[in-house]
Protein backbone atom coordinates (compact mmCIF):
# COMPACT_ATOMS: atom_id res chain seq x y z
CA UNK A 1 0.00 0.00 0.00
CA UNK A 2 1.36 3.64 -0.70
CA UNK A 3 0.20 7.12 0.93
CA UNK A 4 -1.21 10.05 -1.31
CA UNK A 5 1.76 11.90 -1.87
CA UNK A 6 1.28 15.91 -2.65
CA UNK A 7 4.45 15.52 -5.23
CA UNK A 8 3.01 12.67 -7.12
CA UNK A 9 6.07 13.60 -9.57
CA UNK A 10 8.76 12.85 -7.00
CA UNK A 11 7.03 9.75 -6.37
CA UNK A 12 8.99 6.09 -6.32
CA UNK A 13 7.31 3.03 -7.20
CA UNK A 14 7.07 0.09 -4.33
CA UNK A 15 10.80 -1.69 -5.82
CA UNK A 16 12.33 1.38 -5.63
CA UNK A 17 11.05 2.50 -2.18
CA UNK A 18 11.74 -0.79 -0.43
CA UNK A 19 15.18 -0.55 -1.84
CA UNK A 20 15.94 2.77 -0.13
CA UNK A 21 14.73 1.06 3.04
CA UNK A 22 16.63 -1.76 2.57
CA UNK A 23 20.11 0.61 2.16
CA UNK A 24 18.88 3.15 4.51
CA UNK A 25 21.61 3.52 6.86
CA UNK A 26 19.01 5.05 9.97
CA UNK A 27 15.45 6.33 10.16
CA UNK A 28 13.53 8.54 12.25
CA UNK A 29 11.08 6.98 14.53
CA UNK A 30 7.89 9.16 15.17
CA UNK A 31 5.24 8.38 17.89
CA UNK A 32 3.38 10.95 19.72
CA UNK A 33 2.77 11.14 23.38
CA UNK A 34 -0.48 10.50 25.44
CA UNK A 35 -0.74 14.39 25.34
CA UNK A 36 -0.25 14.52 21.74
CA UNK A 37 3.39 15.74 21.65
CA UNK A 38 5.52 14.18 19.37
CA UNK A 39 8.57 12.74 19.56
CA UNK A 40 11.16 11.55 16.99
CA UNK A 41 14.64 9.49 17.60
CA UNK A 42 16.86 8.02 15.19
CA UNK A 43 18.14 4.85 15.29
CA UNK A 44 19.26 1.68 13.44
CA UNK A 45 16.84 -0.40 12.02
CA UNK A 46 16.65 -3.27 9.79
CA UNK A 47 14.29 -4.88 7.55
CA UNK A 48 13.69 -8.93 8.18
CA UNK A 49 10.21 -10.52 6.29
CA UNK A 50 9.37 -7.71 5.47
CA UNK A 51 9.27 -5.67 8.48
CA UNK A 52 11.03 -3.32 10.23
CA UNK A 53 13.02 -4.25 13.53
CA UNK A 54 14.75 -2.11 15.88
CA UNK A 55 16.46 -2.40 19.38
CA UNK A 56 16.28 -0.21 22.23
CA UNK A 57 16.53 0.38 25.73
CA UNK A 58 14.41 -1.24 28.59
CA UNK A 59 12.60 2.33 29.25
CA UNK A 60 12.46 5.64 27.96
CA UNK A 61 10.13 7.90 26.11
CA UNK A 62 9.46 6.32 22.89
CA UNK A 63 8.93 3.50 24.55
CA UNK A 64 6.05 5.16 26.62
CA UNK A 65 4.31 6.53 24.08
CA UNK A 66 4.71 3.35 21.62
CA UNK A 67 2.85 1.71 25.14
CA UNK A 68 0.01 4.99 24.63
CA UNK A 69 0.22 4.57 20.92
CA UNK A 70 1.50 1.93 18.88
CA UNK A 71 0.68 3.59 15.62
CA UNK A 72 4.31 4.91 14.30
CA UNK A 73 6.02 6.21 11.27
CA UNK A 74 9.75 5.50 10.00
CA UNK A 75 11.22 7.61 7.96
CA UNK A 76 14.82 7.05 6.14
CA UNK A 77 16.80 9.52 3.58
CA UNK A 78 18.68 7.82 1.52
CA UNK A 79 21.09 9.37 -1.05
CA UNK A 80 20.80 13.32 -0.55
CA UNK A 81 22.88 15.91 -2.44
CA UNK A 82 22.16 19.64 -1.78
CA UNK A 83 22.88 21.64 -4.77
CA UNK A 84 23.49 25.30 -3.41
CA UNK A 85 23.55 27.37 -6.64
CA UNK A 86 20.18 25.85 -7.61
CA UNK A 87 18.63 26.18 -4.36
CA UNK A 88 17.38 22.16 -4.55
CA UNK A 89 18.39 19.16 -3.66
CA UNK A 90 18.68 15.88 -5.05
CA UNK A 91 17.06 12.88 -2.91
CA UNK A 92 15.05 10.17 -2.02
CA UNK A 93 13.38 8.46 0.76
CA UNK A 94 10.57 6.69 2.23
CA UNK A 95 8.55 6.42 5.24
CA UNK A 96 6.93 3.53 6.25
CA UNK A 97 3.87 3.54 8.59
CA UNK A 98 2.24 1.17 10.57
CA UNK A 99 1.53 -0.41 14.72
CA UNK A 100 5.16 -1.19 16.56
CA UNK A 101 5.07 -4.04 19.09
CA UNK A 102 7.72 -5.96 21.01
CA UNK A 103 9.00 -8.98 20.05
CA UNK A 104 10.18 -12.07 22.35
CA UNK A 105 12.52 -14.96 22.19
CA UNK A 106 13.23 -16.63 18.68
CA UNK A 107 11.91 -13.52 17.38
CA UNK A 108 13.91 -10.87 19.35
CA UNK A 109 17.23 -13.14 18.85
CA UNK A 110 16.55 -13.41 14.95
CA UNK A 111 16.01 -9.41 15.20
CA UNK A 112 19.40 -9.01 16.97
CA UNK A 113 21.43 -10.99 14.93
CA UNK A 114 19.79 -9.41 11.82
CA UNK A 115 20.85 -6.03 13.40
CA UNK A 116 24.00 -7.72 14.00
CA UNK A 117 24.57 -8.55 10.23
CA UNK A 118 23.42 -5.04 8.56
CA UNK A 119 25.89 -2.99 10.88
CA UNK A 120 28.96 -5.22 12.23
CA UNK A 121 28.67 -8.26 9.43
CA UNK A 122 32.72 -8.20 9.77
CA UNK A 123 32.55 -8.55 13.25
CA UNK A 124 30.07 -11.36 13.64
CA UNK A 125 31.94 -13.12 16.16
CA UNK A 126 32.03 -10.79 18.83
CA UNK A 127 28.77 -9.48 17.52
CA UNK A 128 27.00 -12.58 18.67
CA UNK A 129 29.13 -12.77 21.78
CA UNK A 130 28.07 -9.01 23.11
CA UNK A 131 24.14 -10.16 22.03
CA UNK A 132 24.16 -12.51 24.63
CA UNK A 133 25.61 -10.19 27.23
CA UNK A 134 23.21 -7.87 26.71
CA UNK A 135 20.11 -8.90 25.15
CA UNK A 136 18.65 -8.76 29.00
CA UNK A 137 19.28 -5.30 28.47
CA UNK A 138 17.54 -4.32 25.36
CA UNK A 139 14.11 -4.87 23.93
CA UNK A 140 13.29 -5.12 20.57
CA UNK A 141 10.14 -3.57 18.35
CA UNK A 142 8.80 -4.98 14.94
CA UNK A 143 7.34 -2.35 13.35
CA UNK A 144 4.53 -4.44 10.33
CA UNK A 145 4.58 -2.60 7.29
CA UNK A 146 0.69 -1.09 6.49
CA UNK A 147 1.92 1.30 4.06
CA UNK A 148 4.71 2.83 2.62
CA UNK A 149 5.28 5.93 0.56
CA UNK A 150 8.60 6.91 -1.20
CA UNK A 151 10.16 9.83 -3.18
CA UNK A 152 12.99 11.03 -5.26
CA UNK A 153 14.33 14.26 -6.58
CA UNK A 154 17.23 12.78 -9.53
CA UNK A 155 17.58 15.49 -11.32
Amino acid sequence: MQRELRRKDRAVDREQAWRILEQGEYGVLSTVSPEGQPYGTPLHYCLMDGDIYFHCALTGHKLDNIAANSRVSLCVVGKAQVLPDQFATLYESVVAFGPATEVLGAQKQAALNALLDKYSLDFRAEGLKYIEKMSGKARVFKIAIEALSGKARTA
